[in-house]
């Protein structure tokens, strides 16, 4: 044996190390059993790999960002052996890691059912306990088609990885698209036979045993390769954890989410609904619904006046021509509903309102005076989105976009974009998100994709990230994220369980003013091409709806609750007294109802709370003998004999503040 000089790579050094040649990566890593993989020179291997001269070696833990996708992926492997063992004529789709957890497809001739899935979770835990160890095995294609022969779309996935044009279904099945080598992972026993094998670039956990907490959550149908002309197969999904803590924290945060699903609380508290007959992803807001949009859209109109934006307006349809002269056709083709035809022309339901503001720039000479042009208007568009892609508000094919763009100098653009983004922040904030860190996504490697010089797009993603960076705030970066047309920053918030939302998105596009001729006289009297700046302050009031609903589970703030007040009389000889009161505030713009119903009043104060109402004014004859009512607040708290004055001012208060009781 001969010596190997290897690198190890750790968060705070760097280390020389000297082995033997034949060391695996496991033997640098016995004094710390969390970590599960190895990089080696930014490429993830299996822990059995043989160290090789020269190799820069880094542990990757299990709690890491690889880590867990590794541990996930594994289960997903465990999760199939054992759906074979119980289903033997079950057929291998594919089985990735997906955030929080993995899943893996499979056709099978019967839907899997509750009962299913707890017999393949009983089955992994027999195969976690039994130690299997992961082995990589490489086999040439001709080798894996030969032994992959009763699993159609294995094959498949090997003849589209020869193809090298089938990335999505690559990823998917863990698949090197144009790659020269394929490798299976087999599960090898305690007797040292293969139990189980799977086609696979890897890496996997050194064992099965190596699987701390795991829990299979549900099943649903799927089209092979997400594709709705292929054949619906079924997908199990699942989670896994690296100890038994996290998993049962995960699962008190699905039934939180579950508690707070916008969907549940839009029906309980009569906000919006989905009818069918309207079909997907198209929401009807009811009047309770209505109140919390209509307060959105006042607020955002007023503060995009107040931030020197003119609004506007624009048609729903128009010929497909301007979106073929914005770049939007082909590049957003599969996301547009199709064409219809009139009048011997074909018209598009409008996408998006970039084109239809820039004719609106264009419908006159423009100076250099007038920049920056910052223009708004509430856009109603249509998305066609996949059906198994639909969620109640937050994924929808109908949505109104608080759409703006900005027309400035390219000298301006960077205080437009620090303008804007301070903008956004504050918007934010005003309705209670006040967590958040920034994304820049950018174009990848694939030109392909993106249009524009090499040099416009380095400029305008200088520009974002010099703005995001100086904000203070944390910034992540998002290859290969940006519109086709240029870079963005987006603000990711967390809500109050800490889920992270895409909100606001702030676009830098060099393009469309180009193929729109637009032009501004500057100073010096020549025609320039001004740079145009997206900006959506909600994204759209849809979405931003249905997380406030979550964030907020539902109690919304005073200043957004579709009723601020709800008046209890004890008795129905107080209910005339209530009402006067009721009309007062009402004048005063506040939203207050009064049940004069026949129930109790604990189940007026039960109705109101579940209705989550912030204010509640109860009066008898005390009350009314004092000109006082009882101040009741949403989360129990109650004062009273506070006068009728005083309890008014309150609410004014609470709302004008725009607090949360």
């Amino acid at each position: 044996m001969s010596d190997l000089t290897i690198v190890l790579v750790n968060a705070d050094a760097r280390e020389e190390r000297t082995v033997t040649t034949g060391t695996k990566a496991w033997e640098l890593f016995t004094e710390t059993p969390d970590v599960i993989a190895a990089r080696v020179a930014g490429a993830l291997k299996d822990l059995s790999y043989e160290l090789a001269e020269g190799d820069e070696v880094e542990g990757v833990e299990i709690s890491s960002p690889d880590g867990l996708d590794i541990l996930r992926h594994s289960t997903a492997h465990v999760m199939a052996q054992a759906v074979q063992q119980i289903f033997p004529e079950a057929k291998l789709g594919i089985g990735p890691p997906v955030t929080d957890g993995f899943y893996y497809d499979f056709d099978v001739e019967t839907p899997f059912v509750p009962e299913d899935l707890v017999k393949v979770e009983s089955a992994m835990r027999k195969i976690v306990k039994e130690n299997q160890r992961f082995e990589r095995r490489p086999v040439s294609d001709h080798d894996a088609i030969s032994e992959l022969k009763d699993e159609p779309y294995k094959i498949e996935l090997i003849g589209l990885k020869g193809s090298g044009n089938a990335e999505d279904a690559a990823e998917g099945a863990n698949v090197e698209v144009g790659a020269g080598e394929l490798t299976i992972y087999d599960n090898i026993n305690r007797k040292g036979e293969a139990a189980w094998g799977d086609l696979c670039r890897g890496p996997h956990l050194p064992t099965t045993k190596r699987i701390p907490a795991f829990k299979l959550m549900r099943s649903a149908a799927a089209y092979w390769r997400g594709d709705e002309k292929n054949k619906q197969l079924q997908r199990i999904y699942g989670t896994a954890w690296p100890s038994k803590e996290e998993l049962a924290g995960y699962l008190e945060r699905l039934e939180e989410a579950e508690r707070r699903d916008h969907r549940k609380l839009g029906r309980e508290l009569d906000l919006f609904s989905f009818p069918d007959e309207l079909g997907s992803g198209l929401p009807v807001f009811h009047p309770k619904g209505g109140v919390v949009k209509r307060e959105m859209e006042d607020y955002v109109r007023r503060r995009h006046v107040e931030e020197g934006f003119s609004y506007v307006g624009t048609p729903h349809i128009s010929k497909d021509g301007l979106f073929h002269t914005s770049g939007h056709l082909p590049y957003y083709a599969d996301t547009m509903f199709p064409p219809m035809e009139l009048e011997g022309a074909k018209y598009q339901l409008k996408a998006m309102s970039c084109p239809m503001h820039n004719l609106i720039f264009s419908s006159r000479g423009r100076s250099y005076r007038e920049l920056p042009l910052r223009l708004f208007e509430f856009g109603t568009v249509y998305r066609y989105e996949k059906s198994g892609v639909v969620h109640g508000l937050t994924r929808v094919r109908g949505l109104t976009q608080d759409d703006s763009h900005s027309y400035v100098t390219p000298e301006q653009a960077p205080g437009e974009i620090k303008h804007l983004l301070d903008f956004v922040l504050g918007v934010l904030k005003d309705f209670g998100l006040d967590d958040f860190y920034l994304e820049l996504s950018t174009r990848d490697a694939d030109n392909a994709k993106f249009i524009g010089s090499d040099e416009q797009w380095e400029t305008a993603t200088s520009i974002l990230e010099q703005v995001a960076v100086e904000s203070g705030l944390e910034l992540v970066p998002d290859p290969g994220g940006a519109a086709f047309y240029g870079p963005k920053i987006s603000v990711q918030a967390r809500d109050a369980i800490g889920r992270t939302w895409q909100m606001s998105t702030i676009q830098y596009d060099f393009n469309q003013p180009e193929r729109f001729g637009l032009e501004y006289q500057a100073a010096d009297g020549t025609r320039q091409q001004p740079v145009m700046i997206h900006s959506a302050k909600f994204g759209s009031i849809e979405r931003f709806l249905g997380v406030l609903t979550e964030h907020y589970a539902g109690a919304f703030p005073p200043w957004l609750a579709p009723v601020q007040v709800e008046a209890i009389p004890i008795a129905e000889r107080h209910n005339e007294y209530l009402t006067e009161i009721a009309a007062r505030m009402t004048k005063q713009g506040l939203r207050v109802e009064v049940d004069d119903s026949d129930d109790r009043m604990q189940k007026k104060i039960r109705n109101a709370q579940l209705q989550k109402v912030p204010f509640m004014m109860i009066a008898g004859d005390a009350d009314i003998e004092a000109g006082a009512v009882s101040f009741r607040y949403r989360d129990g708290r109650q004062d009273n004999g506070v006068p009728v004055d005083e309890a008014i001012q309150r609410v004014l208060d609470a709302v004008a503040g725009r607090v949360q009781v």
